[in-house]
């Protein structure tokens, strides 16, 4: 008959072996160099907290790869490493949460849930139908969303200005230069006239 199940009987599932206790002299299995070998830094304490990346102190290899190209820095933006974005809206929203004559600004796109923030720039964009008159002020617009909000009535405000549209200048085309008119001498002539020189 098995034993009975008591508190003082219970036993894991599957046995438990002790851990290996480093250190603890020469007769405990792992003793003089405690597994970690002969000097090194590795046997050192603390040597496994070193930071990503690191090896060992040779040149490390994001050092070594060459650098991609492109813009790198804050004044590229918005592409580059320091790259923004921002806050899309559609006009088919303003359509459904605005009345006529209503000012539609960050603060009002978040109160009607639109946005989650009011630091992040806000994008109108021209997905859908509006029919309503509405004052929009936002970071930018769309072409189509601009376009719409004027047809219907509307207003467009720039909250950082309207953007500056730069043309790529094309390079100008230089006509032929013309060289100057040359006089030709006949050969043959030339020749007489150096034989007549000779004979006189």
């Amino acid at each position: 008959m098995a034993d009975e199940l008591n508190l003082h009987s219970l036993k894991p599932a599957q046995a438990r072996t002790a851990r290996k206790r480093v250190g603890r002299g020469l007769g405990s299995g792992k003793g003089r160099y405690a597994g970690r070998g002969i000097k090194g830094q590795k046997s050192r304490s603390g040597s496994h907290k070193m930071p990503a990346g690191f090896e060992g102190g040779q040149m490390p290899i994001d050092m070594r790869l060459g650098k991609l190209r492109g813009n790198t820095s804050a004044d590229a933006m918005p592409i580059g490493p320091f790259r923004t974005y921002s806050q899309p809206v559609n006009l088919r929203d303003l359509e459904a949460r605005f009345d006529a004559g209503d000012e539609v600004t960050p603060e009002t796109l978040k109160a009607k849930r639109l946005i989650r923030k009011v630091s992040v720039d806000v994008k109108v964009l021209g997905v859908g139908e509006i029919s309503k008159a509405l004052s929009v002020s936002a970071h930018g617009f769309s072409k189509s969303a601009r376009e719409k909000i004027e047809a219907a009535g509307g207003s467009v405000n720039w909250l950082r200005g309207e953007p500056v549209v730069r043309r790529k200048r094309r390079p100008t085309r230089r006509a032929p230069e013309v060289p100057d008119e040359v006089e030709t001498v006949d050969v043959a002539d030339a020749e007489s006239a150096e034989s007549a020189d000779d004979d006189a």
